[in-house]
């Protein structure tokens, strides 16, 4: 058996790999178009921070290396410029030569990744205007800033590649501005919870430039300038182009396969094409939304992996299928992290789902242990059945732990009632006795069983004319800031207090995080009284809508 695969970085390594574990006589073929096989994709920002130091730590493997572990033919510079799926052969263009040659095949895989976006504007052409996703890219980026020391740059685009740059970029001294077409940064997560994200940049010196629209670009006296349409153009000494990626599928399409959501290669559950001996993994391909079903393009290292693992499986006789794709995430950006796994509310909500979330703020572990990080979470979950539909989660520590939790919880199709079950680790310097992941479930299962009723700030702020809020805070908290016009009653005192209130009215009740909020409402409805319990608190209101960077340290429970 002859197996010829396209691209040598996650998923077409990893297929290579996995069939010569399977076969040892099988001859594997690797074409890859750039110079390297096998890099870390993912760490490309950090080398241009100076976080990685060495060149060759970026790629995991070489032609050679690859050759003695797997006997793998590797040939890189080599791209492939079409597919004849009648006759199982491709044309192969050896860039170095510039000559073509044919390579025959009993199975191909293809695993040409995306592309960078490159919008067509006045400027394009500019030797100042970088992306980044290869080696390549990432090498030219920093000899430029090497040689020329700029002092500022224009980033345009906030997805991960873009943040990442942001940050790298300032670490080496350089003022990044980041400039975005949506009104928010990192569209995996909701616009209350990006806006913490964008508090916690600006705390670190970077502009934002949201809802801001690129026309082009021009180079003046050394300095390229970014035209922003309704704004003065922003000047900078470089400028980095990360306003996403697409599917590399120009030669499936040429081939005569199918294609899906955004010209994306379709596949079936084993990786199979249109052509049941050509397959497609990787950045390339449609895949199905784990939570939804629903088709999407989901461009992520992990998915990819696995990916290549299932088409070598399949090609080698096991019965091996692809589940989905949620799109889980992990972002460090300075000393915050910002993760996602699931379906936001935009995407719960397009699928028609009827769903409500929960708002959270505690500590990555016990506070009394020193070194507590604080976070926000939210989680989403189906009202009906409480199945957890996503989550999203904002901080300093613990982050990555709690949304690896969920993600798995929603892989198992668990509800908010699992959640209060699961038996997590814990000790003091690790979590609390009642883990953050647990304590979402009880906060929904309250919800789901009728002990309260819920409320975003949102709702809260645009029924504000006739939204009477109550203020659950210690005096203290109190004149140190609360949301205008509300009234304050400290829970500790609303029992002695309610005749102070109304039964015909309904109270919005919140404190800082939510857990006093919620004993207040107790108190109020086994009273006769109408109430709801306002999601994230003040807390959740200062970062969310006033502006306020996140603190990282991690805080005890309310009022205590």
């Amino acid at each position: 058996m002859k197996v010829v695969i396209v691209g040598g970085v996650a998923g077409g390594a990893t297929a290579a790999a996995r069939l010569r574990r399977l076969d040892e006589t099988a001859e594997i073929i690797i074409l890859e178009r750039s110079g390297y096989i096998s890099y870390a994709n993912c760490g490309l920002p950090y080398y241009v921070g100076g976080e990685i130091t060495r060149r060759g730590a970026l790629t995991l493997q070489t032609p050679e290396s690859f050759f003695r572990r797997f006997r793998i033919d590797v040939r890189v510079r080599q791209e492939v410029v079409s597919v004849d799926a009648k006759k199982k052969c491709v044309t192969v263009r050896n860039i170095e030569s510039g000559s073509d040659y044919t390579e025959n095949y009993d199975k191909l895989i293809l695993a040409p990744g995306a592309k960078p976006v490159r919008p067509n504007l006045p400027g394009m052409e500019s030797e100042n205007i970088f992306t980044l996703r290869t080696v390549e890219d990432t090498f030219r980026i920093y000899d430029f800033i090497e040689e020329n020391k700029p002092r500022s740059a224009v980033i345009i685009g906030g997805g991960f590649i873009g943040l990442e740059m942001a940050e790298n970029l300032v670490n080496r001294g350089i003022f990044a501005a980041v400039v975005q077409r949506p009104k928010q940064v990192m569209s995996p997560i909701d616009a209350d919870m990006a806006a913490i994200v964008h508090n916690h940049l600006r705390s670190k010196g970077v502009e934002l430039l949201l809802g801001a629209s690129v026309e082009g670009f021009e180079v003046r006296d050394g300095r390229i300038y970014t035209q922003i349409a309704g704004q003065e153009a922003k000047g900078a000494d470089m400028v980095i182009l990360a306003v996403g990626v697409v599917p590399e599928s120009t030669l499936a399409e040429e081939a005569g396969l199918a294609l899906g959501v955004k010209k994306a290669i379709k596949v079936n559950a084993h990786m199979q094409t249109s052509e049941p001996d050509i397959y497609a993994v990787g950045d390339a391909v449609e895949v199905a939304h784990f939570v939804t079903r629903e088709k999407a393009l989901i461009s992520l290292a992990g998915p990819a992996n696995k990916q290549g693992r299932i088409a070598a499986d399949h090609i080698c006789g096991i019965e091996s299928s692809y589940k989905g794709s949620q799109g889980s995430s992990v972002l460090k950006l300075f000393d915050l992290t910002i993760a996602s796994t699931g379906l936001n509310t935009r995407g719960a909500k397009a699928a028609g789902i009827d769903m409500d979330a929960v708002i959270l703020s505690p500590a990555s572990h016990a506070t009394y242990y020193p070194g507590a990080g604080s976070m926000t979470m939210k989680v989403l979950f189906e009202k009906k059945t409480g199945k957890i539909l996503g989550a999203q989660i904002v901080g300093f520590a613990g982050v990555d732990k709690r949304i690896d939790v969920l993600a798995t919880a929603i892989r198992a199709k668990m509800t908010a009632f699992d959640l209060t079950e699961l038996d997590l680790a814990y000790a003091p310097p690790y979590s609390s006795a009642k883990d953050p992941v647990n304590m979402a479930g009880y906060a929904m299962e309250n919800i789901l069983t009728g002990k309260i009723e819920q409320v975003q700030w949102e709702d809260v702020l645009a029924a504000k004319e006739s939204a009477i809020l109550l203020d659950a805070r210690t005096d203290y908290e109190y004149e140190n800031g609360h949301v205008e016009n509300a009234k304050h009653i400290p829970v500790d005192e609303l029992r002695e207090r309610m005749n102070e209130l109304s039964k015909d009215r309904t109270y919005y009740v919140y404190c800082q995080s939510g857990l006093r909020s919620y004993l207040a409402c107790r108190i109020l409805c086994q009273n006769g009284y109408a109430c709801y319990n306002v999601a994230g608190g003040y807390g959740f209101y200062q970062q969310s809508l006033r502006d306020q960077a996140p603190e990282p340290k991690g805080k005890g429970p309310c009022g205590l």
